[in-house]
C-alpha cells in the first residue's frame, strides 16, 4: 500500500469509529494513572511496635533493637524502699549491787548467870588437876549450882545430844551460819532432842557433874562457841 492509500485509510478510520476507540483508550490510560496515584498515596504506613526496654534483649518486629531515647535510661534505677524508722532499743537496766557490809559477829545471850571460873585459852597449856596432865581450855567455865537452868544462847536447831567421855552430857546447837554453841557438863537427860528449834532463852537442860575431866572443879557449865569447826572465845560474842 502506497503512502497515498494509507493516508486515505486513516482518514476514513478516524472519520468513522476510530475516533471513539482512540478516545476510549486515552480515558482508560488517564483513569489507570489516577487509580495508581490514589492507591500509592493511601498505602498504610508500616506500623512500628515499641518494645519496653525493661526487658533486656527485646526486639522489634523488624528485628532491630529499639533505638535508645536520651530522655530515659535503658534500665530504670531501682530505688530501695525507705526503712521504717525504729525507736532505739533501750538498754536493759543493769542491776546495781550494793557493797556487802562487813560481817558482824552475832550477839549471844549468856546461857546462865554466874562468874567465869576458867577462860578460853587455846594456846596456853595449863595443868588439869582432875586428869593430872597439861592441856588447853577451849571454852569458858561458868560457875553455877547443880540443877541450875541452862538456856539457849542463840536461835538455832539442836544438832546433837550426846555423852562425851570427858565433857559428859553435851548439847550442840547449830545456828545456820557456820556458828555452833556447845553446852557441856549438863545433867544426864537434857530437855531437848535432835532437830528441836530453840530461841534465845529456850531451856536446854540443867547444870550437872557429868564432865569427868572437870569433876575436880566447883559445879559449873562448860560453854563453847565454834565457827566452821574452829573454837572461838565466847566472851567475844557475849554481852559484857
Amino acid at each position: 500500500m502506497n503512502s497515498s492509500s494509507s493516508g486515505e485509510w486513516l482518514e476514513r478510520f478516524f472519520a468513522g469509529k476510530g475516533f471513539y476507540i482512540v478516545l476510549f483508550l486515552c480515558a482508560a490510560v488517564i483513569g489507570g494513572s489516577a487509580w495508581m496515584l490514589a492507591t500509592g498515596s493511601s498505602a498504610p504506613a508500616e506500623e512500628k511496635v515499641e518494645v519496653s526496654n525493661t526487658q533486656p534483649g527485646a526486639w522489634t518486629e523488624t528485628g532491630q533493637l529499639p533505638s535508645h531515647r536520651e530522655d530515659r535510661p535503658l534500665i530504670e534505677p531501682v530505688t530501695e524502699p525507705a526503712q521504717a524508722e525504729t525507736e532505739p532499743e533501750e538498754e536493759p537496766a543493769q542491776e546495781v549491787f550494793s557493797e556487802q557490809p562487813a560481817a558482824v559477829n552475832p550477839v549471844y545471850e549468856w546461857p546462865l548467870q554466874g562468874e567465869v571460873d576458867r577462860f578460853h585459852d587455846p594456846e596456853t597449856l595449863r595443868y588439869d588437876e582432875t586428869l593430872g596432865d597439861w592441856r588447853v581450855h577451849e571454852g569458858i567455865d561458868i560457875l553455877a549450882p547443880l540443877g541450875e537452868s541452862v538456856y539457849a544462847s542463840h536461835a538455832g536447831s539442836v544438832e546433837s545430844v550426846k555423852q562425851s567421855d570427858l565433857l559428859g552430857t553435851v548439847v550442840i546447837v547449830s545456828h545456820g551460819d557456820g556458828f555452833r554453841t556447845v553446852y557441856a557438863n549438863l545433867e544426864e537427860h537434857p530437855v531437848v532432842s535432835v532437830g528441836d528449834w530453840v530461841e534465845p532463852g529456850s531451856l536446854i537442860g540443867t547444870v550437872g557433874s557429868s564432865a569427868l575431866c572437870e569433876i575436880g572443879q566447883a559445879s559449873h557449865l562448860h560453854f563453847a562457841v565454834t565457827c566452821n569447826g574452829v573454837n572461838q572465845n565466847p566472851l567475844d560474842y557475849l554481852p559484857a
